[in-house]
C-alpha cells in the first residue's frame, strides 16, 4: 500500500471512531444517536466503496498498461529472433555454397590431373 493511501485510511478510521464516540456521548435520544451512527456508517461504507472502485479501476488500468508493454517487448524479441534466424540461414547458405564451390573446384582439378596423367601414360605407351 502506498503511504498516502495508508494516511487516508488512518484518517478515515480516526474520523469514524471520533464521530462514533461523539454520537455515543452526545446528549440526544437513543433513536437519534443510532440514526446518526447508521448514517455515518453508511457514509463511510459508501466512501470505502468508491475508493475501492477507484483503486480497482487504477489497478486494472495499470495492469492493462503493463500487459501491453510486456506484449510489445515480446513482439520485439520475436522480431529480433526472426531477424537472427534469417541471418543465420543466410550465413549457412553462403557457407554451403562456398564449400560446394571448393568441392567442385577440387573435383575438376582432380579430374584434370587424372586426365593429364592418363594422357601422359597414353603418350608413353604409344612411344614404345
Amino acid at each position: 500500500m502506498k503511504d498516502s493511501t495508508r494516511v487516508i485510511a488512518a484518517l478515515l478510521i480516526g474520523a469514524a471512531a471520533g464521530a462514533a464516540l461523539g454520537l455515543l456521548l452526545a446528549p440526544e435520544k437513543g433513536d437519534k444517536v443510532r440514526e446518526g451512527i447508521v448514517d455515518f456508517i453508511n457514509d463511510v461504507v459508501g466512501a470505502a466503496k468508491n475508493r475501492a472502485k477507484s483503486t480497482s479501476h487504477d489497478l486494472k488500468e495499470r495492469g492493462g498498461k503493463a500487459y501491453e508493454r510486456a506484449k510489445s517487448k515480446f513482439r520485439g524479441a520475436v522480431n529480433e529472433a526472426s531477424e537472427y534466424k534469417d541471418e543465420a540461414v543466410n550465413a549457412a547458405k553462403s557457407k554451403i555454397k562456398n564449400v560446394k564451390d571448393e568441392a567442385v573446384d577440387a573435383f575438376n582439378e582432380a579430374k584434370s590431373n587424372v586426365k593429364s596423367t592418363a594422357n601422359d601414360w597414353n603418350d608413353s605407351i604409344q612411344k614404345l
